[in-house]
């Protein structure tokens, strides 16, 4: 019986084909930017994973063996950011947390690069945080509700130009600094972060639309 019930089964029984995903999603319209911004952001967050202790010791502020504390500081408050994340959006909406989170962020690099000591450093690093927090989550959402290609597939092709951000980036960073030094590559990071208030406008509305 148990037989006859598995012939039938494999013979009558239709499964369905899984489709199989690229491996890689090249970005179009609107996913450009949106993909672009997302690499910028996760450049941000690696440049200070991988270079911001060696800045803060580089110009003084703190010794070696503390100045990972410069990350701690900037990774606790962009968790601070994620989990307040969703409220703040509920109340200002994607835009605005993306323009204001921009400017926070870009505010939080002139202090870090610019301070005399180490707590105001800390307080640079943290509105660095801050500020970063919620920009890849308005990014992603955004994503999700853009008509230029499969939302499944925009997420994907963002994900991984962003991921390229984080992975590539302070590699990159590493070969300008030893041009014309670590300051002056951050300054170059603050620069390119002004793309994210300047473009939250076209990229929220756009992806909306």
């Amino acid at each position: 019986m148990l037989a006859a019930l598995a012939f039938a089964a494999s013979r009558f029984i239709v499964t369905p084909r899984a489709e199989q995903a690229p491996l890689f999603v090249v970005p179009r319209g609107i996913v450009v930017l949106l993909a672009l911004l997302a690499a910028i952001t996760f450049l941000t967050e690696g440049a200070i994973l991988d270079w911001g202790a060696l800045l803060l010791a580089g110009k003084g502020l703190l010794a070696p063996d503390q100045a990972g504390l410069g990350y701690s500081v900037f990774a606790i408050a962009m968790t601070a950011g994620r989990l307040t994340g969703d409220r703040v959006v509920a109340r200002i909406g994607d835009r605005q947390t993306m323009f204001w989170g921009g400017l926070l962020a870009l505010m939080g690099y002139g202090i870090m690069l610019l301070a005399p000591v180490a707590v105001v450093a800390m307080l640079g690093l943290m509105l660095i945080g801050l500020g970063a927090s919620n920009t890849v989550p308005v990014l992603f959402r955004q994503a999700g509700a853009q008509n230029a290609m499969p939302p499944e597939l925009a997420v994907a092709s963002i994900t991984t130009v962003g991921y390229a951000g984080i992975l590539a980036g302070p590699a990159a960073i590493g070969f300008v600094a030893g041009h014309t030094g670590l300051t002056a590559a951050f300054w170059m990071l603050a620069a390119l972060l002004c793309l994210v208030p300047l473009c939250a406008r076209a990229a929220v509305a756009k992806a909306s639309a």
